[in-house]
């Protein structure tokens, strides 16, 4: 719901408490890291993937989508094209929002 609203700071703060609480699961990651693409913190979406492996938590295709998406608001190409590489290494299929994420970071970061 944060996310919708372009309430990427709330969406963070909320994430904080459940991280104290231990309910931290794909979903939660997924939802944290998409508030952060529509906030264009690109950065931290990155800090919040490299986290769920610390905890041993597997992103989806939504988590790395979202990654990708946020990557692509803020032009970082390499870093899309790193998750994509990342998600076959997982065994995650990318799909078609994986590729056209990935083809907007290029764009947006004027490797196109």
């Amino acid at each position: 719901a944060c996310e919708k609203v372009g309430e990427w700071e709330k969406a963070l703060q909320l994430f904080s408490a459940m991280a104290q609480d231990e309910v931290l699961d794909t979903i939660v990651f997924s939802a944290a890291i998409s508030a952060c693409e529509k906030g264009g913190k690109w950065e931290k979406s990155l800090q919040l993937v490299s986290i769920m492996s610390q905890r041993e938590v597997h992103p989806d295709r939504v988590t790395y989508n979202a990654a990708i998406s946020a990557c692509a608001t803020g032009g970082k190409w390499e870093f899309a094209l790193r998750i994509i590489e990342s998600m076959a290494h997982s065994q995650v299929q990318s799909n078609t929002i994986s590729f056209s994420s990935a083809i907007n970071a290029c764009k947006n970061g004027g490797a196109w």
